[in-house]
């Protein structure tokens, strides 16, 4: 191989390293915040989280992109789904959902799993399973598959005049879902939501559903 080959390769490796540097920067940099629940967490104490769920977000690169949204400590909505929680802490999650529904494809999903007592409250009401073939369907679920977390979000009434902006408050149609589940030791959990949602991608799993601040996101559970 002559030297000028060895400085074209050379050359070229390297411009390969720093394009993917900078994506790898990008990448980081565009992530969404994270909401930060143990400042001030005392031990033994439970964590509360609240979330909503839009069947459009309304602004940014993705208006039309169904979401996700955070309660901060603070009392604002953040455009998220990375937290910050501590271990071995009891957390009572509200869910706002002011999303339409729909038939589940696998009615697997309908099934409350992984929380404490093995239910949910849907305004007030305790529910273990949720049959979509029946009033609105499921909108969407809040799963944590590595800790075997499943609950169904049932929908609202598609012809209701509903929420097309996020955040989202509680005078537009919504169902409130209401459930605990205890964190584990230190790591990164991924959640997600499973119902096929992404409007306009092959079977619906595209854009929403693969963006983090949308439809999945991380619990990132600290000692």
């Amino acid at each position: 191989m002559s030297s000028a080959w060895r400085v074209t390769t050379a050359v070229g490796l390297f411009a390969v390293a720093v394009v993917g540097i900078i994506f790898a920067v990008l990448g980081l940099l565009s992530q969404p915040p994270t909401v930060d629940f143990t400042a001030g967490h005392s031990a033994g104490q439970p964590v509360d989280v609240t979330l909503q769920t839009v069947g459009s977000y309304g602004s940014g690169d993705h208006p039309t992109w169904v979401s996700y949204l955070t309660e901060s400590p603070q009392g604002q909505w953040v455009h998220t789904t990375l937290w910050q929680l501590p271990a071995h802490t009891r957390v009572n999650m509200t869910i706002y959902n002011y999303d339409s529904g729909s038939p589940l494809r696998n009615q697997q999903i309908g099934q409350v799993t992984g929380t404490i007592g093995h239910v949910a409250l849907l305004n007030g009401k305790p529910v273990r399973v949720i049959n979509s073939n029946a009033g609105n369907g499921v909108g969407h679920t809040f799963s944590i598959p590595t800790l075997g977390i499943n609950v169904p979000l049932y929908g609202n009434n598609g012809n209701a005049n509903l929420c097309a902006a996020a955040p989202c408050t509680v005078s537009s149609p919504h169902q409130i879902f209401k459930f605990s589940f205890t964190t584990p030791g230190p790591g990164q959990y991924p959640w997600q939501c499973f119902v096929p949602c992404g409007l306009g991608f092959l079977f619906g799993n595209g854009g929403p559903m693969q963006t983090i601040g949308y439809m999945d996101g991380f619990m990132k559970v600290s000692a």
